[in-house]
């Protein structure tokens, strides 16, 4: 059995690598808790609303059908099921199989047993497994880990039951599990339904022992485990605590076991008094506080409130008297241990001799600090939400409190105090034995040395004064040197008693011969007396001494406790940054808690083990940054001085200066303040740099990282909140404020940013401020984008969708997180969705007028600019490049949304219905052959834009906005273009060349495919250079194919009818130089449809803009025929029309219509603005019409603006 963990030993393999898992399963379901979706726990009421229909708990397995069928029989509730399907079944997924591996734990576990008990394994029972030491503690922690297990899952990872069985049933609809033959999803779901417990509330009746027999584990195996652990010390941990008073925390690891598996005996916690009296007597004599599983705590006094026996057992630990004792007890070490551990750590205080020499007075220091700590910190801990309602509870611990004169500041300087003394003592144990041996050599050969020396100066052969040749002596030590010289350290007990011998022999033949009285042979005499008693210290330093100090220093209890210590550390920081040097031993002292689960793990070599120490160093390291961020808090704090030093105090000095002025601009003290805080923030930033580089479990601290990481999380907060009080608007006011709170901003971000630089020269971070502030910015806007894109999508886009995960975003990080606020309007989540669609509402084409050759915006009623080309050089001074990126991007997703959403009404409603597709068979059909003309256009094409009446308001709204937006990219474009032109010149040249290059190459691809082949799709340059020429303003927005389209029948058609139909609204202004509304009660602009026009038929093949093109030029020549005679032949030479015929027919320019004019200015506007060639418009309109249509515009009196 002493080879119970070998290899070979199948029985021991096997429940080591149970127990491993279990450890991993744990671990898991605590990565877990914190990626619960919140819209599982449907707390709000929309979300109950929203997806009630499509969310449900275990009671859908009794009407699973009808559940489905209603979700089948709603397509708006199709949609948002498949959505929930995409976003969620990754984390679902994830979710189940942490439930299932519960399952298979517990499985495997009895099976286990039942193949123990049934001689599966030769020579091994369960009787003789619980002999084994390796094997006792394996199986005691196999069951001990299954109950934590239900216990994390129910009450520490779910506040509800209720939100656990919502996510198993929304796996089990999406996924095939439960449909499988092999699938366990009812055994699953058995295990883990709803127990009824509720975060913060009283716990259910009979619980948790009904929830541990829901999988029933062997009775007598149980009971045996109970058995030894109530008698047996399973991890031989008293001889670490030689003293009696210490004894229940020897057995704190085993009294948490058996807390956790006395639920499975349920009626020794409620009948067997005797037992539970034990129980208390041996592990609770003095404590009712216990940490179960990685700080997990809980209080006896309410945990085992409901079972007579164990609350009866309890009663005499949890007496006024008891309490009061223990509670003075431990106050007044506290008062002792402080000055002693103080003394101890002073410089020089603490050296390898002393430790040698007082080793057991040292590491009985540190056991007494560590004692002391769990006490105070355990039983002086917050209560939880159930215990602070239960009354004793509050009682025993307001007494603990009044008791012990609780003052958290001297607990935690005790606990500073003891993990400084526990690393030094552990440094200097590791240095002593890595170099016993060669200090053992060093020792013995000095002896040997002296010995022979002697030996020679007794013989004559070394001449020394008045020492006599004395043949006795020269043998005696010759003899003494090979005594020494056999002397063995790995028999320490053997080679100490011969040292002694030694050293008595020494100061004997010093007494007896009279050696005294030569102070040379005195001296050798005393220094070999001092090596041998080095060499019997060195001997004593034994591993178990380094042993002892890390079990005693086990801080695994405070996990979850050290939080409410945080204040105290920074505070501590606050007055003394240099205190982060002395914290860094605390953290060590935190991260020894990972041996714990990792320990079972490692030994099963599981690939489990990264991952689990993954995440409890990456917990730990987290805990360290949130210590520690007081430091970049108080930089920034002191930085805001500094921003308003150098904004509003400190002039700019001029190029040239009076010397009459130079006292003025000197402004001494103010830059002698800014001096100080500047030194300021130097001191802060090096109490960091200080802390050495630590490993923390498996994640290396550096110090160096950690205050940049820091310093970069302390500006994005302020960034961010600066973005958001910046930039909220009111959307009912008439008048908008935008520019003046753009400019604002302006001032504001310049400020924050050339203070950042100033201050990143000094805080000794390993890239400059001005590289940290761009990274940084572009990371906020691309979340707040990829928010705001999100939100859109859900209410404005499609209302069908499921909600956004931030932690699922690319710019979120755990370590410094782009902080989010609530939304200050119904409609935006974050500063770009405000700032767009302000600026969406002041260019509203219903309301302004977009001139185009002034590139403005100007107030339809009151001709007011409202913005021009020098708003988005605002926009950038305010947001910077990547703000006015982000803010394109936002555009761009919103001109997809609604294009998206016109084509699927299109599709769905109209071009694939019957009685519509009827209609424009029609009116195709009437209309024939676009080369004819037609006869009486004007009731014609009246009647056929009448038939569709009801279409253009939706479509009007849609392709209006289009045109908006795109409008507002082409500003954003140009903007961002003379931006990279005039400040990386070289870059802008460069992505302009490679851009014309690689479209030049995919053309030369499409008229040679096969020796010109197009780039692969694992080939990033393409998706690489698009963001490059996004961010350098490269992309043309009118030549964007925004969604993908199918060949939708008689589109070109539906497009012209919805011009026709818009186009009496319309008129030509000259002073304008473009389409405006006829009348103001019935506003238009006239760019933003041709612009919306223009990109709807963008999206297709280049033929429905052609038809588009021809049903226009059908259009003019009509009216201009129907108006000025008899329609002119075309000519047999490719279908194109005879100049002189035309010009014969139609030389009147006053009897053209205002049909006709409109339609060629909104044609010239559309020709442009699609980049089309002269030859596609001749293609369909003669040429004498095109020669004649500037005469046409310049002669046309429609309108004034």
């Amino acid at each position: 059995m002493a080879e119970f963990l070998a290899e070979n030993n199948p029985c021991g393999q096997n429940i080591l690598n149970i127990v491993s898992r279990g450890n991993a399963i744990i671990a898991e379901l605590l990565r877990l808790k914190d990626y619960i979706p919140p819209v599982f726990k449907l707390e709000t009421k929309h979300d109950q609303q929203k997806y009630g229909d499509i969310i449900c708990d275990f009671s859908y397995f009794k009407n699973s059908d009808e559940f489905d069928r209603k979700i089948d029989s709603n397509p708006q509730l199709q949609d948002l099921d498949e959505e929930f399907r995409e976003n969620y079944i990754e984390i679902l997924t994830r979710f189940y199989l942490a439930f299932e591996s519960i399952h298979k734990y517990v499985s495997d576990l009895n099976h286990f047993i039942y193949d123990l008990e049934e001689g599966v394994y030769i020579q091994q029972n369960l009787e003789n497994v619980l002999l084994s030491e390796d094997g006792k503690q394996l199986l005691c922690e196999a069951l001990y880990l299954y109950g934590v297990m239900l216990l994390v899952v129910d009450g520490h990872v779910f506040g509800n039951g209720a939100v656990r069985e919502r996510l198993v049933v929304s796996h089990l609809r999406y996924s095939t599990r439960r449909s499988s033959a092999d699938s366990n999803a009812d055994d699953v779901c058995k295990l883990l339904r709803s127990t009824g417990l509720i975060s913060g509330s009283k716990r259910p009746l009979n619980y948790p022992e009904d929830y541990f027999k829901r999988i029933p584990v062997n009775e007598t195996f149980i009971e045996m485990i109970l058995g030894r652990l109530r008698s047996d010390d399973v991890y031989s941990q008293v001889s670490a605590y030689p003293l009696p008073e210490h004894r229940s925390v020897a057995l704190s690891s085993q009294a948490a076991m058996l807390y956790v598996c006395l639920y499975f005996s349920p009626e020794t916690l409620h009948s067997q008094t005797a037992k539970m009296r034990e129980i208390v007597d041996k592990f609770f004599p003095d404590n009712w506080v216990i940490s179960i599983y990685m700080g997990i705590t809980v209080n006896l006094v309410e945990a085992w409130d409901p079972y007579k026996a164990a609350k009866q057992a309890l009663s005499n630990t949890v007496q006024a008297s008891n309490i009061h004792e223990c509670s003075l007890k431990h106050g007044s070490i506290v008062k002792k241990l402080i000055p002693q551990t103080q003394k101890v750590l002073k410089e020089g205080a603490l050296t390898e001799d002393s430790l040698l020499d007082h080793q057991t007075k040292v590491i009985g220091l540190v056991r007494e600090c560590n004692v002391t700590l769990r006490w105070l910190m355990l039983h002086s801990a917050s209560l939880t939400s159930v215990a602070e309602g239960h009354k004793r509870c509050k009682q025993i611990r307001d007494q603990v409190l009044a008791d012990t004169h609780h003052d958290p500041l001297r607990i935690f300087e005790l606990l500073l105090n003891t993990a400084q003394l526990e690393l030094k003592v552990k440094e200097m144990l590791k240095q002593l034995l890595a170099e016993k041996q060669q200090r053992w050599e060093n020792y013995k050969k000095e002896s040997v040395e002296r010995m022979q020396e002697l030996s020679d100066v007794f013989s004559g052969a070394k001449p020394l004064t008045r020492v006599e040749k004395n043949e006795n002596l020269r043998a005696w030590f010759q003899e003494m040197g090979k005594h020494v010289n056999s002397l063995n350290h790995e028999d320490s007990m053997a080679a100490g008693r011969k040292i002694v011998q030694l050293i008595q022999a020494l100061e004997e033949v010093q007494e007896f011969h009279h050696l005294e009285s030569n102070l040379q042979v005195r001296q050798f005499l005393a220094d070999t007396r001092d090596f041998l008693h080095c060499m019997m210290r060195t001997a004593n330093i034994r591993e178990g001494a380094l042993v002892t100090v890390q079990v005693v220093g086990d801080l695994s209890y405070a996990w979850g406790l050290m939080d409410a210590y945080t204040p105290c550390m920074q505070m501590g920081i606050r007055k003394n940054p240099a205190l982060v040097a002395k914290l860094r031993a605390t953290f060590l002292k935190l991260s020894s808690a990972l041996e714990i689960p990792l320990l079972r793990i490692n030994q099963a070599h599981s690939s489990d083990l990264v991952s689990v120490s993954a995440y409890y160093s990456g917990e730990l390291v987290a805990y360290v940054r949130a210590v520690l961020q007081v430091i970049p808090e108080m930089t920034f704090a002191l930085l805001a001085r500094v921003i308003h030093l150098q904004t509003t105090i400190l002039k700019e000095l001029p190029t040239r200066l009076d010397k009459n002025l130079l006292r003025e601009y000197a402004q001494l003290d103010e830059r002698h303040e800014v001096a100080k805080l500047t030194h300021a923030v130097s001191v802060f930033t090096e109490g960091i740099l200080a802390m050495k580089s630590t490993l923390v479990g498996i994640v290396r601290v550096d110090p160096k990282q950690l205050l940049e990481d820091g310093i970069r999380m302390e500006l994005v907060k302020h960034v961010a909140e600066a973005l958001h009080t910046g930039l909220t608007f009111d959307s009912k006011s008439k008048t908008s404020d935008l520019v003046p709170k753009l400019k604002a901003l302006g001032v504001a971000m310049d400020a924050h940013k050339r203070s950042f630089e100033y201050m990143g020269d000094y805080a000794g971070v390993s890239c400059g401020g001005l590289q940290i502030w761009q990274e940084e910015l572009s990371r906020i806007v691309g979340f707040c984008v990829e928010q705001e894109c999100a939100n859109f999508a859900q209410r404005g886009g499609s209302g069908n969708r499921a909600p956004w995960e931030e932690w699922k975003s690319v710019h979120q990080s755990r370590t410094m997180p782009v902080p989010t606020f609530p939304p200050t309007d119904a409609h935006s989540v974050n500063f770009i969705g405000r700032l767009a669609r302000e600026i969406i509402r002041i260019t509203d084409p219903k309301t302004t007028v977009y001139v185009e050759h002034m590139s403005a915006w100007f107030e339809l009623r009151t001709r007011k600019e409202i913005i021009d080309l020098n708003f988005f050089s605002l926009v950038t001074q305010s947001i910077g490049v990547a703000g006015l990126t982000g803010l394109d991007r936002f555009f761009s997703f919103i001109i997809v949304s609604k294009l998206q959403n016109l084509l699927s009404d299109l599709e769905k409603g109209i071009l694939r219905d019957k009685t519509w597709l009827a209609m424009f068979e029609s009116v195709s059909k009437d209309l024939g052959d676009t080369m004819k003309s037609i006869l009486t256009p004007g009731r014609t094409y009246t009647n056929f834009c009448n038939r569709a009446e009801r279409l253009w308001p939706s479509m009007l709204d849609k392709l209006l906005a289009v045109g908006q937006l795109q409008l507002l990219r082409m500003h954003a474009a140009y903007q961002l273009s003379t931006h990279c032109a005039a400040d990386s010149q070289q870059l802008f040249s460069a992505l302009h060349t490679m851009n014309e290059a690689l479209i030049a190459d995919i053309k030369a691809h499409y008229k040679d495919p096969t020796n010109k082949p197009y780039p692969k799709d694992d080939n990033p340059l393409l998706y690489e250079l698009s963001l490059y020429l996004d961010w350098a303003g490269l992309g043309d927005p009118m030549a964007k194919i925004y969604v993908t389209t199918r060949n939708l029948q008689h589109i070109s058609l539906l497009s012209f009818l919805f011009l026709a139909h818009c186009l009496p609204k319309l008129q030509y202004v000259k002073n304008a130089g473009g389409l405006m509304c006829r009348k103001s009660s019935d506003p238009l602009d006239g760019v933003p449809l041709v612009v919306g026009l223009q990109t709807l038929l963008r999206q297709f093949h280049p033929e429905v803009k052609q038809k588009f093109l021809a049903y226009i030029g059908q259009y003019i020549r009509s009216h201009l025929l129907a108006t000025s005679g008899p329609v002119p032949t075309i000519s047999s030479s490719g279908g194109t029309f005879s100049s002189g015929k035309w010009s014969s027919n139609w030389t009147s320019v006053e009897n053209a219509p205002s049909e006709v004019i409109t339609m060629l200015v909104f044609l010239d506007c559309f020709a442009r603005q699609a980049r089309l060639p002269k030859e596609s418009i001749l293609a369909h309109i003669p040429h004498p019409i095109l020669d004649h249509f500037n005469s046409l515009i310049s002669t046309s009196s429609q309108g004034t603006m």
